[in-house]
């Protein structure tokens, strides 16, 4: 019988917002998968490993997943890490995958989740704390009010939208493209506040589109809302 893929958010780097069920679940599993070549060092383990000492004795899969925009090579790696996954669950036994926020949102086991189900394994996620709704309690300011909506864009591949439906807009994977990000939201007219790395030891906080630096990290986070009269 084959073991279960669980794709687990321990949300964005506050180790105190991970979830009962993601602590019960990394605690219960077999095998702890992270993503990347080395599992100790990444992001999602060091957040988990703070609230869960067991973590240090488990069994782990690093999951190598290169930061490339190559789809051919992506595929090939998300082909890769769900053999190396479907491996561990043939002997029957369970895989916790570990991933920054929420498993559903800008996920890399979503991708790993689609090959596991096509080929016929079993698969749950469990749901994280977002880093959006993280970045907006410590900037303090509501993401949506009454029937505001909420957009939530990967900025990286959208820096030539217009910023101009009602609501608040997210913008997300901004780093390596800030400049044009940063043109974009002036274009805009909104009242802009920023994050990186939030809830890790290196947070910074911007309260204006002039504040962030144009060499902002991966982990940086946008919120623009429609300026208030």
């Amino acid at each position: 019988m084959s073991g279960i893929a669980y794709g687990v958010g321990v949300g964005p780097g506050d180790p105190e917002l991970m979830t009962l069920k993601a602590i019960r679940l990394i605690r219960q599993a077999d095998v702890i998968a992270v993503p990347g070549t080395a599992a100790r060092d990444a992001a999602a383990y060091k957040i988990a490993a703070a609230v869960v000492p067991e973590l240090a004795d488990k069994e782990l899969l690093a999951v190598p997943m290169p930061m490339t925009r190559d789809r051919a090579l992506l595929a090939a790696a998300h082909r890769d890490g769900a053999k190396r996954l479907e491996q561990i669950l043939d002997q029957g036994r369970d895989v916790a995958f570990l991933t920054l926020g929420d498993p559903a949102i800008y996920s890399t086991f979503s991708y790993l989740m689609r090959i596991l189900k096509a080929d016929g394994y079993p698969v749950e996620l469990a749901a994280g704390v977002a880093s959006f709704c993280a970045a907006a309690a410590r900037l303090g300011v509501p993401l949506t009010e009454w029937d505001e909506a909420l957009h939530i864009l990967p900025a990286v591949h959208r820096t030539d939208d217009a910023l101009d439906l009602p609501g608040t807009y997210v913008l997300m994977k901004s780093a390596g493209r800030m400049a044009e990000v940063k043109a974009l939201l002036r274009r805009s007219g909104r009242d802009v506040c920023a994050v990186e790395n939030c809830g890790m030891d290196a947070e910074r906080v911007f309260r204006s589109v002039e504040d962030i630096p144009d060499d902002a990290g991966y982990f940086s986070l946008i919120v623009a809302r429609e300026r208030m009269m």
